[in-house]
């Protein structure tokens, strides 16, 4: 049986009729991608029209708990309803708290849109991901993966683009707007052209319990590793608070899921191999992406005296690096088998944080994008087999809740990437200046470098677990059927 005959059996559609699908895809996840950059650029003339300048940290923070803590309860809810569905429904939930962002009056407004929005793209991009794996063979996903991972790599440039262009020429509102019409595109080719055979309707046990338990408890704990040592001291009464009833809760949530029917999140995802090394491999990166994303461009700026769209450039290297080597990676699984190419990977991210460490004020800024560069290809090589081996290790009926276990463990990796990274910076300022300063782009660049170099160790200690992570990962996964 060839890979279309399989492909079309599990209700899917033929080779020619999955371009249009993997192309709604890629458009949805793009409107995510993009929306992780573009409001960036655009603060100063939010905060000027808005106000609540204190407040606009929230913008990004309520986003990212959003969509994290929604994704494993997406990933379930695909699993029982189909795909099409929930995705058409996190697509129509993202452009509606698009255009209300866009109509928003006040900053307490726009960060509860941005609320919608993210719990919009807590859908997008692990039921766009689910759907690659239903729709595509494992040596098809090998080149599939990298078109998605180009999609990042655009949005690190258009993002920032986009949001200078609107909000210097246009309005920042437009930021919101222009996701109308591409999200339109993409859920009307989805309605049109997206067919799959879900199992015949049964009725199913939704997990209200566990569901609540994960959505605040998980969010308590985002909450808490974001905002510490931000908005409150980490060892203060509230920061404490926090993190202890997150613990409670979690807790709580793995006795339900061990009686639950139909868990949300069903623990026997904890107890493989395959989705272990998978899971730990994409918290390290979720780490990593964030450390680089937030103090390359930084130590850019403020280290090395570049402008902030070359500082962005230099961040975009790694972006660059990543699609190339998830577009070979492939090439090398299917022949050497999945550990080994993430082994590959790994040491090369290795390679990368080590001559990240080697910049310091007197590197020039194409040294940082050279070393971003590296640790992009290896992520590349180490990333995107880590998601095909867990989709392979699983069949339909698991797969969204393999995917979104996944992306869950990525979101919670760039939380405590902020909470680890912030505190060490913090920690060297505090050294250098008798006390902790909470804006480093004020600093003097002979405090500003070592706080940020110190930040670097951490990344690449990140990058040495990240190899341990992938020592556990099979070297083969036999691919599940759809049923």
């Amino acid at each position: 049986m060839t890979s279309t005959e399989r492909v079309d059996s599990s209700g899917v559609g033929l080779r020619s009729e999955r371009g249009p699908i993997l192309l709604a895809v890629m458009l949805s996840i793009g409107l995510v991608a993009i929306d992780a950059t573009i409001l960036a650029t655009a603060v100063p003339s939010v905060v000027e029209d808005l106000g609540g300048f204190s407040q606009f940290p929230w913008l990004f923070s309520i986003y990212l708990l959003a969509q994290a803590v929604s994704v494993p309860v997406y990933g379930k809810l695909a699993d029982q309803r189909g795909r099409k569905p929930i995705m058409l429904f996190g697509v129509a939930l993202f452009v509606l708290g698009s255009v209300l962002c866009g109509f928003a009056w006040s900053m307490p407004a726009l960060i509860a849109f941005r609320l919608i929005q993210g719990l919009g793209a807590g859908a997008i991009q692990p039921i766009g991901m689910t759907i690659v794996g239903d729709i595509y063979s494992v040596a098809e996903r090998a080149k599939v993966q990298g078109y998605i991972a180009s999609v990042w790599g655009i949005a690190s440039f258009v993002g920032p683009t986009l949001g200078g262009v609107f909000s210097d020429y246009i309005s920042w509102r437009w930021i919101f707007f222009v996701n109308i019409p591409l999200g339109l595109a993409a859920a009307w080719v989805l309605l049109r052209r997206f067919e799959e055979k879900v199992a015949a309707k049964t009725r199913h046990q939704i997990d209200y319990a566990g569901t609540i338990l994960l959505a605040v408890g998980g969010s308590l704990l985002l909450l808490g590793l974001l905002e510490g040592g931000v908005m409150w001291s980490w060892d203060s009464a509230t920061s404490i608070a926090i993190l202890a009833i997150a613990v409670l809760l979690l807790t709580a949530f793995v006795f339900v899921e061990r009686r639950a029917p139909e868990p949300v999140l069903p623990l026997w995802v904890l107890g493989q191999r395959v989705l272990n090394s998978a899971n730990a491999a994409a918290l390290l990166v979720g780490v990593l992406m964030i450390g680089l994303s937030t103090y390359v461009p930084l130590f850019a700026q403020g280290v090395l005296g570049t402008s902030a769209l070359v500082a962005g450039f230099a961040l975009a290297a790694m972006t660059l690096g990543w699609p190339i080597a998830a577009s070979l990676a492939g090439r090398i699984y299917l022949r050497l088998g999945y550990r080994t190419t993430m082994m590959f990977g790994a040491v090369i991210v290795v390679i990368g944080a080590a001559l990240l460490l080697t910049v310091n004020s007197g590197s020039s800024v194409l040294y940082l994008a050279l070393a971003c560069f590296v640790i992009g290809v290896g992520l590349g090589f180490t990333a995107s087999p880590s998601v095909v081996a867990a989709q392979s290790s699983v069949n339909w009926k698991s797969r969204g809740v393999v995917t979104g276990a996944n992306m869950f463990a990525r979101s919670v990796g760039s939380a405590v990437g902020v909470a680890v990274f912030g505190a060490v910076a913090n920690g060297v300022v505090a050294r250098r200046l008798g006390s902790e300063h909470g804006d480093l782009e004020k600093l003097p660049s002979n405090v500003l470098a070592p706080a940020i170099h110190d930040v670097y160790y951490g990344a690449a200690a990140a990058a040495v677990l990240l190899v341990f992570a992938v020592m556990f990962m099979p070297n083969r996964v036999a691919e599940q059927p759809r049923d």
